[in-house]
Formats: C-alpha cells, structure tokens, sequence
C-alpha cells in the first residue's frame, strides 16, 4: 500500500511539472462516454466496459457503468457501478479529483452463481501534459466480500476535441489489468 501512495504522489508531482498553463485547445472534460476492451491477468479474463460521466455546474460529476468479463474457468462477471464524484482544478488543465460509487458484482459459474455489493472510493488526477495527450493516475479501493486496493495509470491521446483513445494500466493486489479504448465527449 505505501508503494501504491508513492507511486501516485510521484505521478502527481511529476505531472504538474509538466504542466503549462494554456497548453492546449484541448481540455479536460468529464462529459464523456467511454467504450473499453478489458484484459484481465487472472484466470485469462476479457470483456468490455462501458461508462459515462457528467459535470453538473458546481464541479459535482455523476457518474456510473457496466463491465462484463468472461473468464477461462467458465466462470462470467458483470459488475455494475453508479456513483458520484467532484473535481477540483488545480492549474488550468490539470485537475483533482474524488469518486464514491455503489458497486454491484454478479457472477454465474458452472456451479451457480453469486451477488455482491458493496463500495468503491478514487482519488486521483487529470491533466494535458502536450496539447493532445492527457493523462491520469488514481489510487482506488474497492470493498465487495474482499476489498482490494489499486492504482491506475492511464494516457489518451485526443484525434479531436470530441474523441480521444488510449490505455490504462491497473495494478491491483488480487488481479492487474489492462484496458484499451476509446472516449466521446459531449462538450
């Protein structure tokens, strides 16, 4: 754990640096809708994820998703979230931000299947370090029957003010994962 809080400390640090104010035309937004490939290093996992976002004008966010993973071991998952967040600005271009969601996770095994719900809590940054290249980091927690916490680090790369696509890395306790996708924001 005190690796994952120096690790984000170090990402935050090193990317307000690098940040100038006004770099860009492009800007952070957190209007968006987000399509996912998922690939999980346990049990061979992949599935999509879809989420969205949205800013209300006090820099409160709604926000909420689906994930659905197919495992080798027959086993699938689908995990559903809905929750709120608020978004500090830092420097222009370069945001704080904090998330609480209500998770709920279903699984359907060859031998049946199970339900769990629970909570999941983010804290982390966003910023445009080059004109059309944002990054993010968070460390993020999640309590369902087990909790696991994990951290995000993740780049898009903006085609348009509208569109960008990119990767995350997650590197979790029980699972680390990789996702590439793309998102459409509606500014």
């Amino acid at each position: 754990m005190k690796i994952l809080v120096l690790l984000a400390a170090l990402l935050l640090h090193g990317v307000a640096l690098a940040q100038s104010p006004q770099q860009s035309n492009f800007a952070v937004s957190y209007n968006y809708l987000e399509l996912r490939f998922v690939d999980v290093d346990v049990n061979s996992g992949d599935g999509l994820r879809f989420k969205g976002s949205y800013q209300l004008p006090s820099n409160w966010l709604i926000l909420g998703g689906i994930t659905s993973l197919d495992f080798n071991n027959n086993v699938d998952g689908t995990f559903i979230e809905i929750g709120t967040g608020y978004v500090w600005e830092f420097r222009p271009d370069f945001d704080l931000f904090t998330t609480l969601s209500y998770v709920n996770a279903d699984y359907d095994t060859p031998g049946g299947g199970a339900d769990d719900d629970g909570l999941a809590f983010s804290a982390g940054t966003r910023g445009m370090i080059a004109p059309q290249f944002e990054v993010r980091g968070s460390i993020n927690h999640i309590k369902l029957d087990d909790s696991d916490t994990y951290l995000e680090l993740a780049g898009d790369y903006y085609f348009t003010q509208q569109f960008a696509a990119g990767l995350s890395l997650e590197f979790a306790g029980d699972a680390d994962t990789i996702t590439v996708g793309g998102r459409w924001y509606f500014r």
